[in-house]
């Protein structure tokens, strides 16, 4: 009886040595039977494997240069004007920053209502090429234009990549076909514009947004855009509103995301074009401020027109979205709710600028790609029409591209090829001096002569004092142009050699070209569309007088 207690503890010691024997012999054979590590792709963790040889943007390099060449074929397919902004707040502004022996800045830069750190991105390109010795007037015209180009075409790439890691590839890949085929997106998208550039940087920004399945979020990339959309165009910040409201809400680390993110990352960019602009306007200037006082707080913008509150709803909205407006209503209903934040930023963009009086198709530009997505979601889900959908959606806006884009508005860059060859190729270059006697900023300047040729144009700076009845110099001539002509040149030495008009002014100044000596030598159409003082062609008139050197009054 006292010895079963030592039997069985001598079982169980040799049970749990064998234990400890099958153990170790385990863990010898699992250590010799090791697999030499493979270098397949099929081994690598699937972070490693997101980047695929031939990839450019994080996607097919040859998505990526056909978007490219897409839209650098856009930017020479684009040879008519839409806005004076897109030469006076941009190029004309560049050229003065880099040849300031000659230009002109409209009085916006006068009363620091803007900023110099999107010109000083093409003053950049100027100051390149006129170091290489370079700086030829269609480099000068070109350049700008192509790197604005350049800098949509990776926008159009981030918001397919968005939309694939949303969904999917074919998602994606009707989207992307929207974007590309968008007639208003062709018609803006390579022109100097800030709105241009404030749509880049909002599509981009919504790439590393933190929208419900999206795969690269970065909230202090989508930040610094933002921020630096607002430094370019402070009105940048209407959309961002709601969907920055949205990550704030979503944030449970909410105190950290003010600290460590936004507040950072506003200082920095907010200093940043505080050096700039001090060292361009000489003192310190804060022209976000300025510019949301003049053009929201005072509305002073009215003075280039007002519209009445619904015209974004009736006829912008509609018309910059041309042909895609019903597949974006149908795309609304069928999108996902977590697509409602998109919605809700586009119609409050678009009820925040109905209360402005002054409004412009451009000024909606940058909520033109979140109506694409519910556009895409339309076509995605279309199965008996969707050829005749596709065909439809591509021949109306690209007829609608190619027009706008050369032929309407076309003759107030053609006419200043002709005033770069008045420069150029004339003999006498040095005694030529141009009028252009047509709405202010209709044309081009400097960085479009790139030649220190005496220039005039009829002056329209806005009412800054409060003075009722206020009348601009345009104004005044329009009003009576024949007797502010006489007034201007009563004496005949001061007059231009060339006159460059509107077609519809013609009749009424005629008595003054024939008693002046001016012969009309260049027509040049300009729009199937004239209205009020713009007319359907562009006359150039030069004055025919021998053995005359002629000064124009300035």
């Amino acid at each position: 009886i006292l010895s079963r207690p030592r039997r069985r503890c001598r079982m169980r010691q040799e049970g749990d040595d064998s234990r400890l024997f099958f153990r170790g012999f385990q863990n010898r054979s699992q250590e010799k039977m090791k697999l030499r590590k493979r270098k397949s792709t099929l081994y690598l963790s699937p972070r490693k494997s997101t980047l695929r040889h031939g990839d450019l943007l994080g996607e097919n390099i040859y998505l990526v240069l056909f978007t490219i060449a897409l839209r650098i074929c856009n930017c020479f397919l684009v040879q008519t004007s839409f806005v004076p902004d897109e030469y006076w707040q941009s190029l004309e502004v560049a050229h003065h920053m880099v040849f300031n022996n000659y230009g002109y800045l409209t009085w916006e830069w006068t009363e620091r209502l803007r900023g110099y750190t999107y010109p000083l991105i093409f003053a950049s390109i100027y100051k390149v090429l006129h170091l290489l010795g370079k700086d030829s007037v269609q480099l000068l015209i070109w350049i700008p234009r192509l790197a604005q180009a350049l800098l949509s075409a990776i926008a159009d790439i981030r918001l397919y990549s968005l939309m694939k890691q949303l969904e999917n590839q074919q998602m994606a890949k009707w989207v992307f076909f929207c974007q590309l085929c968008s007639w208003f997106t062709w018609y803006c998208c390579t022109r100097t514009l800030t709105n241009t550039m404030e749509t880049v940087l909002t599509i981009i920004a919504l790439f590393y947004y933190p929208l419900e399945g999206s795969k690269s979020v970065n909230s202090v990339k989508y930040s610094s855009l933002v921020a630096l959309a607002f430094i370019i165009r402070p009105t940048a910040i209407i959309p961002w509103i709601p969907l920055v409201f949205r990550h704030f809400w979503q944030e449970q680390k909410k105190l950290d995301l003010i600290l460590h993110q936004f507040l950072p990352i506003g200082f920095v960019t907010l200093s940043l074009s505080l050096i700039v602009d001090r060292i361009f306007f000489g003192q310190w200037t804060l022209v976000q401020y300025n510019f949301l006082k003049f053009n929201v707080l005072q509305n002073l913008g009215t003075f280039y027109g007002s519209h009445p509150w619904h015209w974004y709803f009736s006829q912008g909205f509609p018309a910059v979205l041309g042909t895609h407006l019903p597949f974006f209503i149908h795309g609304c209903f069928l999108a996902p709710k977590r697509y409602r934040i998109l919605l809700v930023t586009v119609l409050w963009t678009l009820l925040v600028y109905s209360m402005l009086s002054h409004k412009e198709f451009r000024f909606i530009y940058p909520v033109l790609p979140f109506c694409m997505v519910f556009c895409g979601y339309s076509l995605n889900h279309l199965k008996t029409w969707k050829k005749p959908a596709l065909s439809f959606l591509f021949l109306s806006n690209m007829l609608l591209a190619l027009y706008t884009g050369l032929v309407h508005q076309r003759g107030t860059l053609d006419v200043m090829t002709h005033v770069q060859e008045l420069c150029y190729n004339k003999p006498n270059k040095s005694s030529a001096s141009v009028f252009i006697m047509m709405p202010c900023h209709s044309t081009p300047y400097y960085s479009h002569v790139h030649y220190p040729l005496p220039m005039r144009f009829l002056q329209c700076p806005p009412d800054l004092t409060g003075k009722s009845q206020y009348l601009d110099e345009a104004d005044i001539f329009y009003l009576n142009p024949l007797n502010w002509l006489d007034k201007e040149f009563h004496n005949d030495s001061t007059l231009p050699t060339h006159l460059i008009i509107f077609s519809i002014l013609e009749e009424e100044i005629s008595t003054f070209l024939i008693s002046s000596n001016y012969e009309r030598t260049a027509v040049f159409f300009h729009t199937h569309l004239p209205e009020g003082r713009t007319g359907s062609h562009i006359y150039v008139y030069e004055r025919k007088l021998k053995g005359t050197f002629n000064k124009m009054k300035f």
